[in-house]
């Protein structure tokens, strides 16, 4: 048998090197259109959920960002963990589908990329995708019962701030749970100004934002994340304060509409400007106690 010089025997090319992980993942894009429509058609409507699409944009990005460490990785499947990943990944999405849980089946992706990852590259390929992975969670739908748990208790605490600042600055203000009442209007804090929408958005861009850019200053990362509730609670804190006055002062139907949208739409642009002065304020510290630090030595 005589083999052409330009071709040699057992050696992939790589077309061919790809052609199996591309077909793993083509059929398990495949299997997740329904999920997608579903998503697409109902919670990432909602202002609550509407940030999931660009979460998969962010997503790919940042793997797109690491295409030199991947190229570089050796290959080394890892086939039995693999296949357990995504055997349980698709077990998870066909009993989510069946009995009509979408949070369930949207989650259950990202067992299934893993276990594609492990089965075509192995753990060195993984580690490196670790967060771009991880990060597709913010783009899973919140259940209905965590987001109630936590909407009342938050919807409570901003009404009552929001009372007693006002009564104290002396105006005529009086608050039933979630209901507040000011001159001879009464006004229902809704779950928009709970602060459960800019949480979960600024959270995605929290964290997005200390990994991409401060990762290597892990304490500071970590403060930065902390800081995201008490902003968002004090930016819609403001939005509800604001909201209170206009409908003291120019009555409840200047409430409706646009004014509304353009709270919300505030309320967001303030939390991501606190969240950038936070991080402007930890990078002075840290600058300081550098400074501090080498002087002392």
């Amino acid at each position: 048998m005589v083999y052409s010089d330009n071709v040699k025997p057992g050696k992939l090319t790589p077309l061919q090197g790809l052609f199996w992980p591309l077909l793993l993942a083509g059929s398990c894009v495949f299997s997740y259109v329904p999920t997608i429509h579903g998503l697409v058609s109902g919670p990432w409507q909602t202002e609550q959920e509407g940030h999931g699409p660009l979460i998969i944009v962010a997503s790919l990005w940042l793997v797109w960002q690491s295409r030199e460490q991947l190229r570089a990785v050796h290959l080394s499947p890892a086939p039995a963990l693999g296949w357990t990943c995504l055997l349980l990944g698709l077990s998870l999405m066909f009993l989510a589908r069946t009995q009509d849980v979408l949070p369930a089946e949207a989650f259950s992706i990202i067992p299934v990329i893993i276990g594609c990852v492990l089965l075509s590259a192995g753990w060195s390929a993984l580690r490196i995708l670790a967060f771009p992975i991880g990060f597709l969670l913010f783009a899973v739908p919140v259940p209905d019962w965590i987001i109630d748990a936590v909407t009342v208790p938050l919807k409570v605490f901003i009404s009552d701030s929001v009372t007693r600042i006002l009564y104290a600055a002396g105006f005529p203000i009086a608050q039933n749970g979630v209901m507040i009442m000011i001159g001879s209007y009464q006004l229902l804090v809704k779950d928009a100004c709970s602060g459960m929408n800019s949480i979960f958005a600024l959270s995605a861009i929290g964290v997005f934002y200390a990994y991409a850019f401060r990762w290597k200053e892990k304490i500071r990362s970590l403060l930065l994340l902390a800081s995201i509730i008490p902003i968002t609670i004090l930016a819609n804190f403001i939005r509800v304060l604001t909201l209170v006055l206009i409908a003291y002062y120019g009555g409840p139907n200047l409430l409706e509409g646009m004014i509304h949208d353009l709270t919300g739409i505030g309320l967001f642009l303030v939390a991501v400007i606190l969240l950038f002065a936070v991080d402007s304020f930890l990078g002075v510290c840290v600058s300081l106690i550098g400074r501090w630090r080498r002087k002392q030595t």
